[in-house]
Order: C-alpha cells, then sequence, then structure tokens
C-alpha cells in the first residue's frame, strides 16, 4: 500500500561523485539518506556507519582483491549502482559502487538510522526490535529497507531508489573494518567511517584472525576533505 510522496531531507545525489574512490566517498554518505520503495510502501533512513573497499590487489579485505569473477562483477561496473551479496548463506548485504568502470571499489552499507517507514521497516525486522536495531548492521539495513540481492546493478537514482545527500560534510570517526579476516582487519586499513554517538551504529566486532595490536580504535573528528581525515584514510 502507498502513499503520497514523501519529502526527504537532504540534496539529490550527483552520481559523478561516485567515480571517486570508495576511500574518499564514504565519509561523504554519512548523513545521507537512502529510502526504497515498494508495494507495501517507502522506508529511508540516514545513513550512519560504512567500510570502504578497494579493488583488485589493493585491498585483502575486499571481495575483488583477487580479480573480477561472477559475483563481484558489479564492483567493476558502473559508479552509483548497487553491488549486492549473499553471506552466512541467509543475508544480503549492499554496497555502493565507486571509482571508473573497471575500477573496483565500493562502500558498504553498514547501519541507518529509519527516519521514515517505521512501521514497515518493523514488520521486515520484527514487533520487539528495538528502534536503534531497525538497521543496525549491515544485514539488519537490507533487511529494512527490503533490498533483494537480485537489485543488485540498480542505479540509485533510479526507481525503486533515492539517495540524497547532506548539505554538509559531518564530523565523523574511524577504525579498523569489523569483522574482517587476515590484513583487511588490520589496522593498515582503518577504512570504517561513522558518526560518532550515533545509537544506531553497530558495536565493533575483531574477527579471530586479527590480533589485537592490529586493530585501530576508534578516531573522532575526521572531516572530509581535512589532512586530519585523509591521514585517517590510510
Amino acid at each position: 500500500m502507498t502513499g503520497p510522496p514523501i519529502e526527504l531531507p537532504g540534496e539529490p545525489a550527483d552520481a559523478a561523485l561516485f567515480e571517486q574512490s570508495a576511500i574518499v566517498v564514504a565519509p561523504l554518505l554519512l548523513g545521507a539518506v537512502l529510502s526504497r520503495s515498494s508495494p507495501d510502501g517507502v522506508v529511508a533512513l540516514r545513513i550512519t556507519e560504512v567500510e570502504a573497499y578497494l579493488g583488485q590487489g589493493d585491498d585483502p579485505g575486499s571481495h575483488s582483491f583477487r580479480g573480477q569473477t561472477r559475483s563481484n562483477s558489479a564492483m567493476f561496473g558502473d559508479p552509483f549502482h548497487l553491488y549486492t551479496y549473499f553471506t552466512y548463506g541467509m543475508h544480503t548485504c549492499a554496497n555502493i559502487v565507486c571509482s571508473p568502470v573497471g575500477t573496483a571499489s565500493a562502500v558498504l552499507l553498514r547501519a541507518g538510522e529509519i527516519i521514515e517507514g517505521e512501521t514497515l521497516a518493523r514488520a521486515r525486522r520484527g514487533a520487539a526490535v528495538a528502534v536503534r536495531d531497525l538497521a543496525r548492521g549491515p544485514a539488519r539495513l537490507t533487511k529494512a529497507l527490503g533490498i533483494p540481492l537480485s537489485d543488485g546493478g540498480v542505479r540509485l537514482d533510479q526507481a525503486p531508489y533515492e539517495l540524497r545527500m547532506p548539505g554538509h560534510p559531518l564530523p565523523f570517526a574511524t577504525s579498523s573494518r569489523t569483522g574482517v579476516s587476515g590484513a583487511g582487519g588490520t589496522s593498515t586499513y582503518p577504512w570504517r567511517f561513522f558518526l560518532p554517538g550515533e545509537p544506531t551504529v553497530s558495536p565493533y566486532r575483531r574477527h579471530q584472525t586479527v590480533p589485537l595490536a592490529d586493530v585501530t580504535p576508534p578516531r573522532i573528528g575526521g572531516r572530509p576533505g581535512t589532512e586530519g581525515s585523509q591521514g585517517s584514510a590510510r
């Protein structure tokens, strides 16, 4: 059941922005609003946590580290499209593809705050789920929005999606990426970006293969485009 059109905050995303590396784009997505419509209605969320992943030979934590395959081909495709994948045999996760065609890079959508369609999100996630947990984690986020695996390759300025960017970049924190095994989960790749103090941000979980000494603790106070944030993204 659909209702009248919903006015969401922010400005329509410029597809050209996503021709840059995921490391550049990821912090800029914090505070952006992503919505998905369906016959049941619209769910929209404000993005509060993301992770950047690079491409072949550059990022051992990335699906594309060893090159292009049928399952990861969307990461090598047009920017500003979705790259979806199935994990643990039951969950769908969603990424926004970045960088020029042929250069794999993507931003994993890890968490968000539901700002529209809470009733529908709760119907998908469960009536007893706390508000902060509706989209707290990448699999929960896709379930709350109703993103199926088949939406991989869909452009984010075309139905059923809309992506709107905040009026200005928001201060953010960084850390090692959560749950990533091996070298990709170490302090060499502190490419998890999140809004500090946001209750919807998912808790950091270190993979068992990553020693504590190799984990980057949260760094607070970064801003896109500043010297400090550039350093934290290396």
